[in-house]
């Protein structure tokens, strides 16, 4: 039972897809996934994708995933890695899967020169804190995550005009 962490493949959407909604109801949110495996499959493997996706493969099933992109600090002048999602499904928990993947995006960062890696985490996962704080990571206390979606966001385009 050796696992293995590599870059997912297209043949893969259909899992990524249910360990997203899995992560999904495990923050109650499920009822707020749209993605479809066409979504997903163009956002990774499209002609010029911008997302990326690592994924854990233990006898042939996805363990868990780490979705993630770039980002970039104009203070370090450098890009980042921003960690969108990082899921392992339960029953693989405790084996170190997590901790795998993180430390995966952490080698790229570095091999790739770039300065940081950075994620949210939900205010009521102490497991995840704790985890994160283990591995050396800090939070960002400071910061409150804002948020244009839905109406506001189509009010807000459609606005679009300085007033000055």
């Amino acid at each position: 039972m050796t696992a293995q962490i590599r870059s997912a493949r297209p043949d893969d959407v259909p899992g990524i897809l249910a360990l997203v909604r899995e992560l999904a109801e495990y923050e109650r949110s499920l009822h707020e996934v749209t993605a479809t495996e066409d979504d997903l499959r163009a956002a990774l493997f499209g002609d010029h994708p911008a997302v990326h996706c690592h994924v854990i493969e233990q006898d042939d099933e996805l363990a868990g995933f780490a979705v993630w992109f770039l980002n970039f600090s104009t203070w370090l002048g450098r890009h980042g890695i921003y960690l969108e999602d990082l899921f392992v499904r339960p029953q693989h928990r405790g084996l170190g899967y997590g901790r795998a993947l993180l430390l995966e995006l952490a080698r790229i960062a570095d091999e790739r020169g770039y300065r940081r890696v950075e994620w949210w985490v939900l205010d009521w996962n102490e497991s995840a804190h704790g985890f994160y704080r283990r591995l050396g990571a800090a939070p960002m206390d400071e910061w409150t995550v804002w948020r244009l979606t839905g109406d506001a966001l189509g009010a807000a385009a459609d606005d679009g005009q300085p007033t000055g």
